[in-house]
């Protein structure tokens, strides 16, 4: 897809992960998905097996000369012991970005929409008993916010406890150590003409989003702001959020500048056509189009 002058690929690390819907959504009652089933199923819910379906992805911008990667996903051979699913995986990721023309050395800027372990694990892969930066000539874009709670040296309690535990220590510090890490703070950080990062606090304190404005089109890499497009319509429904009453907040601050912009809605999860444009729907909102892709 191109967006302005951006061009924009989709690079898949797992196939749909099928997850219990009461796992993902502790705190939504069920009532919402059965309101909302007719368009949400079959490929975001399966509501015969209460289920809900995911997908681990990186996004692949090329911008103003630069190769960009919007998250990482989970990465191989990694040790997690509380998120066994993505525990010693050993996935074609790079060869699935070689199959979208991206070598390693390619990459220019790596963002980083937060610092769960299923956003930065290809930051980095073992080499010689250690781990190393996977993107060597890459700058890696992390707010000091989420750097700073998620690093285990600050001893922050955090709503996720230990299901992330590792993930600070392989992905994000050899970054740091390396000299590769840019840890950005205030209102925005500009990655080039065409991209601006942007704070959204609340499923984790330095969680961001990634705005996108080219010539007349607008969109938004949304990170973990939703997980499904339920909380498109449903924009109070949390899941796994540290501050849920702050990410209500952002969630529902992003969906109204994306309506109003006529903005494609990119999150790292979605299923399907993976983004969509979203229109006002009284109070709430509602998916205008599913995004097309060549």
């Amino acid at each position: 897809m191109t967006l302005g002058s951006v061009e924009i690929t989709r690079v898949m690390e797992l196939p749909v992960l099928r997850l219990p819907r009461e796992f993902v959504f502790p705190d939504v009652p069920v009532e919402p998905w059965h309101r909302h089933r007719g368009w949400l199923a079959p490929e975001h819910l399966d509501p015969a097996a209460d289920e809900i379906h995911m997908m681990m992805q990186t996004w692949v911008l090329r911008s103003d000369g630069q190769t960009i990667l919007i998250d990482t996903g989970v990465g191989n051979g990694r040790e997690r012991p509380y998120m066994p699913m993505f525990a010693h995986l050993d996935t074609d990721y790079l060869g699935q970005l070689a199959a979208a023309g991206v070598h390693p050395d390619d990459v220019d800027t790596v963002i980083c929409t937060h610092l769960h372990g299923d956003h930065i694990g290809w930051n980095t892969h073992l080499a010689d008993g250690e781990w190393r930066p996977t993107f060597r000539n890459a700058e890696y874009l992390i707010a000091r916010a989420d750097f700073d709670y998620w690093n285990p040296d600050n001893e922050h309690d955090t709503r996720a406890g230990r299901q992330w535990e590792n993930a600070f220590e392989d992905s994000v510090a050899p970054v740091q150590h390396a000299g590769q890490a840019v840890l950005w703070d205030g209102d925005h950080y500009d990655v080039d003409a065409n991209l601006r990062i942007e704070p959204a606090p609340g499923h984790t304190p330095g969680s961001a989003v990634v705005l996108l404005r080219s010539g007349t089109d607008r969109a938004v890499f949304a990170g973990d702001l939703l997980h499904n497009p339920l909380q498109i319509a449903e924009p109070d429904s949390s899941c796994f959020d540290e501050d849920e009453d702050r990410a209500r907040v952002t969630r529902r601050r992003i969906l109204e500048w994306t309506a109003d912009h006529n903005a494609l809605l990119i999150p790292a999860h979605f299923a399907g056509a993976g983004a969509a444009e979203v229109r006002r729907n009284g109070g709430t909102f509602a998916v205008k189009q599913w995004a097309s892709w060549q």
